[in-house]
């Protein structure tokens, strides 16, 4: 399954393990850690691609993805945005050597690149739906989603999924475009 398309209603899906550059933070979205963070993962995967291209083997890079959650028992949007966590997440194609991390992210011109990890991670079953517009406007399409999952009798089961189909810097809600995605397991 494609992990950079999904439907405008909410749906069931299922994917396998994904292997790329992460880097974790606490912060608020788009406050100084997260914008360290995420400058040290493109430096990083910049440079990856460099090393790749060497090799014969160049790609372009995909998009942003996030997984966000609180410790908290409060539902995210009541908890201040400085106290949210996350993982920043940077697909890789399987072209990729992992011996080729170390390297890139040695070279790689950024004082927070030895943050970034090489990972590999499995959501298994998904509900996810394509969220259009802005980030504020994500309850309403979480609600969608809720509800799915009550009618099919699942859970969430893991973290909090975004995938950046538009540039994260996008501030037009018309051009805004996430993928929103939750792993699931059956209720009890």
């Amino acid at each position: 399954m494609n992990p950079y398309i999904a439907a405008d209603e909410p749906e069931l899906v299922e994917f396998g393990p994904a292997r790329g550059l992460s880097v974790s933070g606490q912060g608020e979205p788009g406050g100084a850690a997260y914008n360290t963070c995420a400058g040290a993962l493109y430096a990083v995967a910049g440079s990856l691609c460099g090393v790749a291209a060497r090799n014969g083997r160049a790609f372009d890079l995909p998009p942003l993805e996030g997984r966000w959650w609180v410790e908290d028992e409060r539902s995210p949007f009541d908890v201040p945005r400085e106290e949210w966590h996350w993982h920043l997440f940077l697909r890789l194609p399987d072209t990729v050597e992992d011996a080729w991390y170390d390297e890139a992210r040695q070279a790689a011109p950024h004082p927070a690149a030895p943050r970034v990890q090489l990972v590999t991670y499995t959501e298994g079953r998904c509900v996810q739906v394509l969220h259009r517009g802005a980030y504020a406007d994500e309850p309403r399409t979480l609600a969608r989603m809720d509800a799915y999952l009550e009618q099919e009798g699942l859970t969430g089961n893991g973290l909090h999924h975004e995938v950046y189909l538009s540039d994260v810097r996008e501030t037009d809600p018309e051009k805004m475009r996430t993928i929103l995605r939750m792993p699931v397991r059956p209720s009890v």
